[in-house]
């Protein structure tokens, strides 16, 4: 009989919000870690929110899972933080009504490099990191830039929500299953900027993978509606519930992690915002996604040598300026703060 796992300690921020109330039975029930890895819970929130927060401790109590070998409820990042594997940061400043981006980029700023000097401070060197507040790429940066004793490429934001949705898509076009479609992309900011590509994509039809934009043969849906309903989707729930994505971006939480943690499949890869390096001339030192293969060992590799077209260069290089224009806002605001 094999020894058991040692528990893993997976810290979420914005504990008390309502992505981590999707997210914490996806994890606890063993759906992103394994149905053998232990896990011991970190939940981090601010002081205001330490009632509700108590409130979900009580139901993951009430879960009675195996897998969950403790829970920690707090409101102090270096108590959260400890000695943690996975730092899964959900918690940030929302955009409220008449907010300037400027605004939202300056109060996220310091809580990512609060988290980030946190993360540094008392968390494993080997941590995973992934930013989800939003902006998720640039806070991911911040967060990444105020941690220097953690590697950079342990660093990513998701964009696996957008991935997900794209997908969605491309399979009810063609009406299919969305397990039918693979290696679909998004590169870039996780914005109205971002660009959903469809032109690397498969889909398995009679079990054989075929190039999804020959079988769906409509560039020109794949050059407008496709790219746009995936950018201003998150808007489109807001607009229909009033709230904003939550059990869709859990679920893309997930599939993010598990795929860091486990490896992509043979002949696969997947989005995320990660560290660039120049790749498809995208200048190195910004957050930025790509597509991505990640070993059994849990380290990716930027997918190499994908074809661009002028339409597809375009794209990519909006989506960059602005996370250019981001970065360096942030860079401002941590030298006026210093």
């Amino acid at each position: 009989m094999a020894a058991e796992k040692s528990p893993i300690k997976i810290c979420i921020t914005g504990g008390a919000g309502q992505i981590a109330y999707s997210l914490l039975l996806e994890i606890a029930s063993g759906k992103v870690f394994g149905l053998d890895q232990p896990v011991i819970l970190h939940l981090l929130d601010i002081e205001p929110c330490m009632e509700k927060l108590n409130g979900v401790v009580m139901e993951l109590e009430d879960l009675a899972l195996s897998l969950v070998r403790g829970v920690v409820a707090t409101a102090d990042p270096l108590k959260a933080f400890a000695d943690v594997d996975v730092a899964l940061l959900l918690g940030a400043f929302p955009r409220l009504k008449g907010m300037e981006r400027k605004d939202l980029l300056a109060k996220n700023n310091d809580i990512f490099r609060v988290t980030g000097k946190a993360i540094d401070s008392v968390a494993k060197k080997t941590v995973k990191v992934v930013v989800v507040g939003n902006p998720c790429n640039t806070n991911a940066l911040t967060c990444m830039k105020n941690a220097p004793s953690i590697p950079k490429e342990n660093f990513t934001c998701l964009t696996r929500l957008d991935q997900n949705r794209a997908k969605s898509q491309l399979a009810g076009k063609l009406g299919v299953s969305v397990s039918q479609i693979s290696n679909v992309i998004i590169w870039g900011n996780h914005s109205g900027t971002q660009f959903p590509d469809a032109r690397h994509a498969s889909v398995t039809m009679n079990g054989a993978p075929e190039s999804l934009t020959k079988v769906l043969s409509d560039d020109a849906w794949i050059k407008s509606d496709f790219i746009t309903t995936v950018q201003q989707r998150g808007a489109a729930v807001i607009k229909a519930r009033g709230l904003s994505s939550a059990m869709s971006a859990a679920k893309a939480i997930g599939d993010h992690t598990r795929d860091w943690w486990f490896g992509t499949k043979e002949g696969e890869f997947t989005s995320m915002g990660v560290i660039s390096d120049g790749s498809y001339n995208i200048p190195a030192g910004i957050i930025y996604s790509f597509p991505v293969t990640i070993d059994a060992g849990g380290k990716w590799h930027i997918v190499q040598n994908l074809k661009q077209d002028d339409f597809a260069t375009e794209k990519m290089v909006a989506t960059y300026n602005e996370l250019k224009e981001e970065a360096t806002a942030a860079a401002d605001l941590a030298a006026a703060a210093n």
